[in-house]
């Protein structure tokens, strides 16, 4: 799996965290932004050590993928910015079309 981060740190487990937000897929643009900002404020007190990659938002939850050394760092983050983390999986395998060639 390739985890690396900017700064040199490698092999950095990802994390599929699942936020249970009602609505969400109705928020505005002007939310999401903010949102965001809110995110990448915390992750920039928290230093390198954990990576925001993207966020997917549907009806009524967001799915985002992280870089971060362990659970407890991902938690930590949305404990800081408050935000739901109502399921945090380690990512195993990163699988595509191409897995199949």
């Amino acid at each position: 799996m390739d985890g690396d981060v900017p700064g040199g740190r490698q092999d950095m487990p990802k994390f599929v965290i699942e936020r249970d937000i009602p609505g969400a897929g109705q928020l505005t643009p002007s939310q999401l932004k903010g949102i965001s900002q809110t995110s990448c404020g915390v992750l920039s007190e928290m230093g390198p050590k954990i990576q925001w990659v993207q966020s997917y938002v549907t009806g009524d939850k967001v799915y985002c993928i992280y870089i971060a050394p362990d659970e407890a760092t991902v938690r930590e983050h949305a404990s800081q910015g408050g935000f739901p983390a109502n399921r945090v999986s380690e990512v195993a395998a990163v699988i595509d079309p191409t897995t199949a060639e």
